[in-house]
């Protein structure tokens, strides 16, 4: 059969014209600092995770942070890019060397320890998959590893799954109503909305994409 050129021709234009109009729509999502601080982020999310490391995650957390704006302090005091507690950014080197001294309003600081302490709680957790176990990773960056863990347990002892992350999401070993909303949003706006948006535009994989 000899192919329909002019329907070919057809096809090719509505992709491009369509992929036009996702990228008008969502390129004005994508702050301007992001775009400056791309090729960092990839260089450090490939150093700590491998050739094939989630960008696209990592980009979509450090907006939900902080719409990569360096300056950023939040009401509890949360400060830079990844929107660390002076605590943890006390912390983080004693158990991560490599991330160095404390500098959280420096991107590349904030972008270095953000991307290995996500590694560090990732080593830590246990899921059924690559996508439960990101997002039992993020919801340890938002509120804790302790809480992940006792969370875990709780669903276990209730006949869920402790290693799903839809299971494990229903039950609260004691945070907060507030507290406890926060956390359950945290994962999926990074992993499904924010990720999806960076990786659509390019930035690379999503934590939960299939290896």
């Amino acid at each position: 059969m000899r192919p329909n050129w002019g329907l070919l021709a057809v096809l090719a234009f509505c992709a491009l014209f369509w992929w036009g109009v996702w990228e008008a729509v969502a390129s004005p999502l994508i702050p301007a600092q992001a775009k400056q601080h791309r090729a960092l982020l990839i260089r450090e999310a490939r150093a700590q995770w491998g050739l094939d490391a989630p960008v696209a995650t990592f980009a979509g957390q450090i907006h939900q942070e902080s719409r990569w704006n360096e300056r950023a302090v939040s009401p509890v005091g949360a400060q830079g890019l990844a929107q660390f507690m002076p605590a943890t950014s006390r912390w983080l080197p004693e158990v991560a060397p490599q991330t160095g001294q404390p500098m959280p309003f420096s991107a590349s600081w904030s972008i270095r320890a953000m991307i290995v302490y996500d590694k560090w709680i990732w080593n830590r957790v246990r899921a059924a998959s690559d996508c439960d176990r990101w997002a039992f990773t993020l919801s340890a960056y938002n509120g804790g590893l302790g809480w992940v863990q006792r969370d875990q347990r709780l669903a276990a002892s209730r006949g869920a799954n402790p290693l799903s992350w839809n299971d494990v999401a229903r039950f609260n070993s004691g945070r907060s109503a507030a507290n406890f909303k926060e956390n359950r949003g945290y994962p999926e706006r990074i992993l499904n909305r924010w990720g999806s948006l960076y990786q659509a535009a390019g930035w690379g994989r999503g934590g939960c994409d299939a290896r």
